[in-house]
């Protein structure tokens, strides 16, 4: 018998089954968590702030808030998105298509991405523009529908939904925790202050 058994003691065969019973059923608990939810875990957990919405009024409600609460309401969004921006034409507030203008960018997403609670995003709507190019602050209006389990079945649905026209500049945002200081350090960083408003359309 080593030395190590000796001193801790050994792992009865019972301990060991009852062990890998509990290692089964976390595994059963992650495999079966729905979409939705595996999404909303792993979006907290990389620092987004996730807001819930049933209708669209709630949408313009939470909208308004986000504003007030960060004093963004004097400030400019950025919206670069054409059919967005008709979309909440009636929203008060100022809209600029100038990325050096806005305080924050006011978008869609291709996808949401549920197993690592990433947001998926083309030139559809950043433009050609690299992310360290865009404000630190997002507000990222979403629905229900667009949630995916993997990047793979994202990269899928936007071929199959532009097969004439395929957008570039596909990426991923994944972290949403900015440094509060701005130095050498956090230069060209792809983290994001964001915001997620998640239309409820299923």
């Amino acid at each position: 018998m080593s030395v190590f058994r000796k001193i801790f003691g050994s792992i009865s065969k019972t301990e060991k089954e009852h062990q890998k019973k509990e290692d089964e059923n976390t595994f059963l608990i992650k495999k079966d968590t729905p979409i939705d939810e595996s999404f909303t875990i792993k979006f907290n957990e990389n620092g987004g702030k996730f807001l819930y919405c049933e209708n669209i009024d709630e949408v313009y409600d939470f909208l308004g808030r986000i504003l007030e609460e960060n004093r963004w309401k004097e400030k400019s969004a950025l919206v670069l998105n054409s059919n967005l921006k008709k979309r909440f034409k009636d929203f008060d507030w100022n809209t600029t298509e100038v990325v050096n203008d806005g305080h924050f960018l006011f978008t869609t997403c291709e996808y949401l991405i549920s197993n690592d609670g990433s947001i998926l995003i083309s030139s559809k709507q950043i433009a050609e523009k690299k992310l360290n190019e865009l404000p630190k602050n997002f507000i990222v209006f979403a629905t229900t529908s667009q949630i995916v389990q993997t990047i793979g079945e994202g990269l899928h649905g936007i071929k199959a939904k532009n097969k004439k026209n395929i957008p570039t500049n596909i990426t991923t945002i994944k972290h949403f925790k900015v440094a509060e200081d701005d130095n050498f350090l956090s230069y060209g960083s792809s983290s994001k202050n964001l915001y997620l408003l998640l239309l409820e359309d299923l």
